[in-house]
């Protein structure tokens, strides 16, 4: 796909999310989930597909192009950039990379949004530190039994194929972790709570349980003990696409606290046209371009194949103070209308805040960045 084409297509994608998915919002929010048929107009548009290959009739977009849909979603409407997020990158990215021409029709499927993807890492016990996982994958006449429980899992409710991480080779530390994909549908399979969150509300986060799940011998994907090796590969594309995400959140809030302070008078002027304000203003809009300018370098730096474990770290790490720091800034600016729900403020501060925590906690960025300080590979 052409760079004008690829322009073209995150245009067009931002006016549906700016005037069909915006104005509901609030209201998709409260009830804690999308109208079906608003998850099928996104599957209608490709949003399912953005990176599963042409051949399963995916768009396979290159990862820059994929923040760019993935900002201007979190802009207007917040949490379908989580869902949208999770399902492109675990089992579609994964699938694609690790097993091209495996389960080619549950492929098919997801890149057209028939079914949903989910990814079972996190457990009560093991968060960022995967080699903490306790869930395992027994090797069982002519298939697998997997039994444990994963927590905090996005899109997990509403899941009809998840990627588990599990224990193979217990002895072997994060090199016995192995990657399975399996359907939710089947026994052994259970959904045992969905969150009450903070924010992203009408993105769904579960706890899921594994009893004696029965798989088949073809659930494993890649090689035993691979997992970690793979997760480990796909850091930098995960975490660049949520400070894409987090520049979207704050996008968001300056462009609803721009607007409003253009029209709020004070004093017998604008509010805007008071310095203290204006200056508030100035400093939020040159936080986001700052933050805009690296994602998409970094993102760019993944589509050349250049090693950016640490810049993606960075990328995370700023994005996401920042994205908090203008959401603040922006319920500020509105005063006390910005407390309450009306405005939208408050919800782009709620759904930004889990952008230092996912996909690796800030605390974890900058022990990432830090190691890379003492030596020269930037792997």
């Amino acid at each position: 796909m052409m760079e004008d084409s690829n322009t073209e297509m995150v245009d067009a994608i931002s006016r549906y999310a700016r005037e069909e998915l915006s104005p509901h919002i609030d209201e998709w929010d409260a009830a804690g989930g999308l109208p079906e048929a608003v998850m099928a107009n996104l599957a209608e548009m490709g949003l399912f597909g953005m990176l599963s290959p042409r051949d399963v009739g995916g768009l396979d977009l290159d990862i820059s192009t994929f923040c760019r849909v993935i900002e201007e979603l979190a802009r207007h409407a917040g949490a379908v950039s989580t869902i949208i997020h999770v399902h492109s990158f675990t089992p579609c990215a994964l699938l694609k990379n690790i097993a091209p021409n495996a389960h080619r029709d549950i492929q098919a499927d997801l890149a057209a949004g028939r079914k949903i993807g989910a990814f079972c890492l996190t457990e009560p016990q093991a968060g960022s530190d995967a080699s903490m996982v306790r869930t395992t994958a027994r090797m069982d006449g002519d298939g697998w039994t997997i039994n444990g429980s994963k927590q905090f899992i996005s899109n997990g409710a509403i899941a009809d194929v998840v990627i588990v991480v599990a224990i193979t080779d217990p002895d072997a530390g994060k090199n016995g972790l192995s990657i399975f994909m399996v359907p939710t549908d089947a026994p052994g399979f259970a959904v045992t709570s969905v969150e009450r969150k903070l924010g992203q509300r009408l993105s769904d986060t579960a706890s899921i349980s594994f009893d004696d799940y029965r798989a088949p011998r073809g659930a494993l994907l890649g090689e035993l003990g691979s997992a970690y090796r793979m997760i480990m590969g796909m850091l930098s594309d995960g975490r660049v696409a949520i400070a894409a995400q987090a520049v979207g959140f704050a996008q968001g809030a300056f462009d609803l606290a721009c607007e409003y302070a253009k029209e709020r008078e004070a004093f017998g002027k604008r509010i805007i046209d008071h310095q203290a304000l204006a200056f508030r203003l100035a400093d939020m809009n040159t936080k986001i371009d700052i933050a805009r300018t690296y994602v998409r370098r970094v993102a760019n730096m993944i589509d050349r194949g250049e090693p950016c474990i640490k810049e993606a770290s960075m990328a995370k790490l700023f994005a996401a103070q920042m994205s908090e720091s203008v959401c603040s800034d922006a319920i500020q600016i509105f005063g006390g209308y910005g407390y309450v729900e009306d405005t939208g403020v408050a919800r782009f501060y709620r759904d930004t805040r889990v952008c230092q925590i996912y996909e690796g906690t800030n605390d974890m960025q900058r022990l990432v960045i830090a190691r890379s300080l003492g030596h020269d590979d930037r792997r």
